[in-house]
């Protein structure tokens, strides 16, 4: 965090200095376009610490997809009162899905987050950025849990992307429970993935 935090500091001391701001801002002399302007760095920097987060979060994910298909595969066998372990055969397409659907996540959220640190340039309108970007995390993060279930039940590729456009709320309900444990513990994908069995489970496609 104190890595990002400074990258994304000298990035906007970067952008300030190339587009002459502060000489700008002193050629006006007004304090109220100054705060503008201070406060819209405020929401780059957030803006940018989120971006840099998610990149280290989808490592995780990508690195434990074969932890995570595995706990999947368990929990939906201790649901379903299987007591046969799920063997390496059982889960190593799973594990290649849940890394092939980890980078497209990582890939589609980091052009809308591009889009989103434009957008934070703009004071006033900027200030809502960091909330997007915060709740489009937690809906590629859970959109990632959720996958390896809907694969083991079949579903393509492309009816995972609409069964969980259908179901949005659980992708960021989920994503947001990965999301907060993060911060706080190492173990919140495991947490997110037996909640996000558990969930489609409950919520199956007809």
């Amino acid at each position: 965090m104190y890595f990002f935090g400074r990258s994304a500091t000298e990035v906007i001391e970067y952008i300030t200095h190339i587009l002459h701001v502060s000489d700008w801002i002193q050629k006006f002399q007004n304090s109220f376009l100054g705060f503008l302007f201070t406060f819209a760095g405020i929401i780059l920097w957030l803006t940018l610490l989120l971006f840099y987060f998610s990149f280290f979060k989808y490592i995780c994910l990508i690195i434990g997809s074969p932890i995570f298909a595995y706990i999947s595969r368990k929990t939906e066998s201790i649901i379903k009162s299987n007591e046969s372990a799920p063997g390496w055969s059982d889960i190593k397409k799973e594990v290649s899905r849940g890394m092939s659907v980890a980078i497209r996540n990582c890939g589609w959220q980091t052009v809308y987050l591009i889009a989103l640190i434009l957008l934070s340039l703009i004071p006033v309108i900027g200030w809502i950025t960091p909330l997007i970007a915060l709740f489009m995390e937690c809906y590629y993060y859970g959109f990632s849990m959720l996958d390896y279930s809907l694969a083991r039940n079949d579903h393509s590729p492309s009816q995972s992307v609409h069964f969980i456009g259908r179901h949005k709320g659980l992708a960021i309900g989920n994503g947001i429970l990965f999301y907060m444990m993060h911060l706080i513990i190492i173990f919140a994908p495991a947490y997110a993935i037996i909640a996000a069995t558990l969930t489609v489970h409950k919520v199956k496609a007809p």
